[in-house]
C-alpha cells in the first residue's frame, strides 16, 4: 500500500515493468510494520500524531459540513468506485480491504490533480487524508455598503429611467423607489417621458404649433385686449424670425448675405451680415413708431426712404452690429404690437409716411411682416437653416396688399416710361381692362389687376390676359428674388399687359 506508513514500499498501483492485462487490478495489500517492531520513543511519538491528528478531523468535521454545499467530491467518488471506505479508523491502524482503481493515463509517480482549484487565498483543509477546497465566492444579492443619501439617489433617477445606472445604483435607486413616494412619482413620469423619446424625430418645433396654443388659451378664456386682425401677421413673423436668431453664435450673426431687390429693369443686390439685417428691419421699423408716437431708433431729425434710413444706420454703426441688435429690435417689435392693441380701431387708418409714398397703419404693419419673412429667408439661407413660408391666412393678406398696389406700381412705370401706354380712358371706379391673376397654392386665390388706372376697378369681364403663379413665387417676384421672365407658371392672353404687370409687381420690392 502506498500510504504514509509503508514508505510506498508497495504501491496500489501497477508498477511499470507489469503487463498491461494485470495494471490497475486491486490488489491485497502486504503485511503491514507493526507497531511494536518499531522503536519505543519513534512508536510514541508516531501514535501521538495519529491520535491528534484524527481528533482534529472530528472536530472540523460538523462544520465543514455547514460551510460546504452537498455536492460529492471528486476524490469520494474515486474511492467510492474503487470500493475504498472513506471512513477508516486511522486509530485502529486498519486499513480497507481494497485499493482505489488506478487512472489508466497517469503513472504511478505522478501526482494526481485535485477535483477543484486551489484556492491561493485560502489554507487547505486536511480531512480524512484528503485535500478539501471551498468553492469558489458568489457576488452578494445586495450591494455591500450603506444606500447614498436621498439627494444622490434623487439625482440617478433619469439614468434610472435611461437604464444606464450600474448594477448597484440600480439596486439601490429600486429599494429607494419602494420607501419614498415623491420620488416614486417622479420615477414613473421621467419613465413615461423616456418612452416618448424617439431619436429619428425632427426637434424643431412646428410653424403652426404657436398659433394652435395661442387659438386654444383665447378659445377658454378671450383676451381683454386682444392683437388687431391686421397686426397679427407682423406679431408672428417677428416670433418667427426671433426664434431663429435666438441660438445664434457670434459666427451666425457675422455671416455674409445678399440684399437683393429689382430696380428699374434690371436685379440689384447689397451685401451685408445678418447682424446689418436686422439693423435694417429696426430703423424700418421706425417709421411704424415714429408715426405712432414711438421713439424713431435713428433719433431726430431722420430720413423717410427706408434706403436712406438703412444706409444711415450702417453707416454710424461703429464697430458693425453684432448680436447686441437683437433685443433693441425684439423690444421695439413688442412696443408695435402693445400700442396697436391698445390704441383701438381708429388707428388702423393712420398714415405712415415711406417719403415717396404713405400707407395706412393697417397696410404698413402688413408690410412689415412681409418685409420680416422674406430677410428671415435671407438669414435662414446664409447659415443654411429650413424657414417655412407664413401660414395660409398670413399669406393670403400679403398677396393681397401686393395685388392692391400693382396696378400704382404700373402707372408710375407708364409715367417713367417703362411700360406701355394705356389703351383705354377710364372713368375712377368704374371696370377697366384687367389681368387675372391666379394665386395657387396656400394663401393663394384670384385677383383681377386693372391695366389703364389705378382707380379703375378689374374685373372677370374685362379679363385680357390670365397670368398663373404659386404663392411662394408671387412673393418672392414681389420681393425682387426672382426675375419677372422666370416667375410666371401659366401664361394666357395679352403679352403686352402680363408683362407690364409682372415687372410692375417686381417693382414693389425695395432694399
Amino acid at each position: 500500500m502506498n500510504g504514509p506508513f509503508d514508505g510506498g514500499r508497495n504501491g496500489d498501483r501497477g508498477g511499470p515493468d507489469e503487463p498491461e492485462d494485470v495494471r490497475g487490478i486491486p490488489r491485497i495489500p502486504g503485511q503491514r510494520t507493526a507497531a511494536d517492531d518499531l522503536d519505543p520513543p519513534a512508536a510514541d511519538v508516531l501514535r501521538r500524531a495519529v491520535e491528534s491528528h484524527a481528533r482534529a478531523a472530528r472536530a472540523a468535521e460538523p462544520s465543514r459540513e455547514r460551510e460546504e454545499p452537498e455536492e460529492p467530491d471528486a476524490t469520494d467518488e474515486a474511492d467510492e468506485a474503487a470500493g475504498v471506505d472513506s471512513g477508516a479508523d486511522v486509530d485502529s491502524g486498519t486499513s480497507p480491504d481494497v485499493s482505489p482503481a488506478p487512472d489508466p493515463e497517469v503513472s504511478p509517480g505522478t501526482p494526481r490533480e485535485p477535483a477543484h482549484p486551489p484556492d491561493p487565498a485560502g489554507e487547505r483543509d486536511m480531512t480524512g487524508g484528503r485535500d478539501r477546497y471551498a468553492p469558489p465566492p458568489r457576488p452578494p444579492a445586495e450591494p455591500v455598503g450603506p444606500p447614498p443619501s436621498h439627494s444622490v439617489l434623487k439625482s440617478l433617477l433619469g439614468a434610472w429611467a435611461l437604464a444606464a445606472c450600474s448594477p448597484e445604483e440600480t439596486t439601490h435607486v429600486e429599494n429607494h423607489l419602494t420607501e419614498c413616494a415623491p420620488c416614486a412619482d417622479e420615477a414613473l413620469k421621467l419613465r413615461d417621458a423616456v418612452g416618448l423619446l424617439q431619436a429619428d424625430r425632427n426637434l424643431d418645433l412646428p410653424p403652426l404649433l404657436r398659433a394652435r396654443v395661442l387659438e386654444n388659451c383665447l378659445d377658454r378664456r378671450a383676451a381683454r385686449i386682444p392683437v388687431p386682425a391686421w397686426a397679427t401677421p407682423y406679431d408672428a413673423e417677428t416670433a418667427r424670425l426671433d426664434a431663429l436668431l435666438r441660438d445664434f453664435g457670434d459666427a451666425e450673426w457675422h455671416a455674409p448675405l445678399q440684399l437683393r431687390w429689382f430696380e428699374k429693369e434690371e436685379r440689384t443686390a447689397r451685401r451685408a451680415t445678418v447682424a446689418g439685417v436686422i439693423g435694417h428691419l429696426m430703423t424700418v421699423d421706425g417709421l411704424v413708431a415714429s408715426a405712432l408716437g414711438l421713439d424713431d431708433p435713428l433719433g431726430e431729425p431722420a430720413p423717410l426712404s427706408p434706403t436712406d434710413r438703412t444706409e444711415a444706420f450702417w453707416r454710424s454703426a461703429h464697430p458693425p452690429p453684432t448680436r447686441t441688435i437683437r433685443e433693441p429690435w425684439r423690444d421695439q417689435s413688442h412696443t408695435l404690437i402693445r400700442t396697436v392693441s391698445f390704441a383701438g380701431r381708429g388707428v388702423a387708418e393712420l398714415s405712415v409716411s415711406y417719403g415717396e409714398f404713405a400707407l395706412p397703419l393697417r397696410d404698413a404693419m402688413i408690410d412689415r411682416a412681409f418685409e420680416c419673412w422674406i430677410h428671415g429667408v435671407d438669414i435662414a439661407d446664409a447659415v443654411d437653416y429650413p424657414y417655412p413660408p407664413p401660414s395660409g391666412p398670413h399669406l393670403h393678406v400679403m398677396i393681397d396688399l401686393a395685388a392692391q398696389l400693382i396696378p400704382s406700381a404700373l402707372a408710375a412705370r407708364r409715367r417713367a416710361g417703362l411700360a406701355a401706354p394705356a389703351q383705354q380712358l377710364v372713368v375712377p371706379g368704374s371696370p377697366g381692362r384687367s389681368l387675372h391673376l391666379e394665386v395657387e397654392g396656400a394663401g393663394g386665390g384670384n385677383w383681377y389687376i386693372a391695366l389703364d388706372s389705378p382707380a379703375a376697378v378689374g374685373t372677370a369681364e374685362r379679363a385680357v390676359a390670365q397670368v398663373a403663379l404659386d404663392g411662394v413665387e408671387f412673393c418672392q417676384l414681389v420681393a425682387g428674388h426672382i426675375s419677372p421672365e422666370e416667375a410666371a407658371a401659366g401664361q394666357d392672353g395679352d403679352r403686352e399687359a402680363i408683362r407690364d404687370v409682372l415687372f410692375a409687381a417686381a417693382s414693389l420690392s425695395r432694399l
